[in-house]
């Protein structure tokens, strides 16, 4: 089925959800033969292999119909399903070895590859310069979520080559707590005038580490969309950041964390003290201009896993004890 392909995006990411290792080599090496013959075939249309584990309509995905699935106005409205211990095992080394073989060797014959999306692979830790490094086309999008990175992966980040092409860059559930954000700060610097999209939400990410970014991200010119949200953020690191992007002309779609002061001492959310706050903040970025979409969230209510969300005014959660 892989060699008669006459689609876009050849989506595998569901092969994650099992331990599905032999239909993964069955499916990677039907691709092999494909970009082993000479003449393609000419309905052969494969511009994305998309590695993610999301649901999604199945004819719709599989025949390219959706309006790129990998970008991040799309990525949004995907759930990311979360994988039990026995399915996000590693397999054995050699497996292992021998799917990352296979895959770039894949790469290399892929000539108008443009968005790299990966979700919750196993294969990519210690293993992102080896991958990347054989694509032979500039990536102008690049996604990876929920992916176990080391720091060999994430210093290679700021080394990667073809960084100036990048419009879209998600890091989404990427834990950055404990690594040094130097390397992001120089892949801020080297996109600065091309970024359109930043996604660092739910990483971890501290007040310090944001600080350290704030120069890198003021810089990044053409940034359209922004989210931060899903990290622990004090109020006073809020503020910095809003200050750094609200000069930011083209930034029209900001999503930020509810501050940390918006809880109470048993991490329960405030109401009246999270709209006080985010009104302030929300204030800040009318002194230079109207925001389009500014939104401000909290973590899930536990009650009813519902989210506070604060748009020019506090949405509450549904549960029956929300204040």
């Amino acid at each position: 089925m892989v060699q008669a392909w006459p689609f876009t995006r050849l989506p595998l990411g569901a092969l994650m959800r099992k331990p599905q290792l032999e239909m993964i080599q069955v499916a990677l090496d039907g691709l092999d033969m494909l970009l082993a013959q000479q003449d393609h075939p000419r309905r052969w249309k494969l511009q994305v292999l998309d590695l993610r584990d999301v649901p999604q309509n199945f004819w719709r995905m599989w025949s390219g119909a959706m309006v790129d699935a990998c970008s991040p106005e799309n990525i949004k409205k995907n759930r990311t399903l979360k994988l039990n211990p026995a399915m996000a095992a590693k397999p054995p080394f050699k497996e292992q070895e021998q799917l990352l073989a296979q895959l770039t060797s894949q790469l290399l014959r892929m000539d108008c590859l443009r968005k790299f999306c990966a979700n919750s692979v196993f294969l990519l830790e210690d293993h992102l310069e080896q991958v990347l490094r054989h694509l032979k086309t500039p990536l102008e999008i690049l996604s990876i979520t929920n992916c176990p990175l080391s720091d060999s992966d994430w210093n290679y980040l700021s080394r990667y080559p073809n960084a100036r092409q990048f419009r879209h860059l998600e890091l989404r559930g990427i834990k950055l707590t404990d690594f040094s954000l130097e390397p992001l700060q120089i892949l801020l610097d080297t996109t600065a005038t091309t970024l359109n999209s930043l996604d660092l939400a739910a990483c971890g990410i501290t007040d310090s580490q944001v600080q350290a970014l704030l120069p890198a991200l003021s810089r990044c010119s053409q940034l359209v969309i922004l989210r931060i949200h899903g990290n622990r953020l004090s109020m006073s690191t809020l503020r910095d950041l809003l200050l750094h992007t609200a000069r930011l002309s083209q930034l029209s779609i900001q999503l930020y964390p509810a501050p940390l002061e918006s809880y109470d001492a048993r991490g329960t959310i405030h109401p009246g003290r999270c709209s006080q706050l985010c009104a302030e903040l929300t204030a800040i970025v009318r002194d230079f201009r109207q925001p389009n979409i500014l939104v401000f969230c909290t973590v899930p209510c536990r009650h009813c896993g519902s989210k506070f969300l604060y748009n020019q005014g506090l949405i509450h959660c549904s549960c029956p004890t929300a204040a």
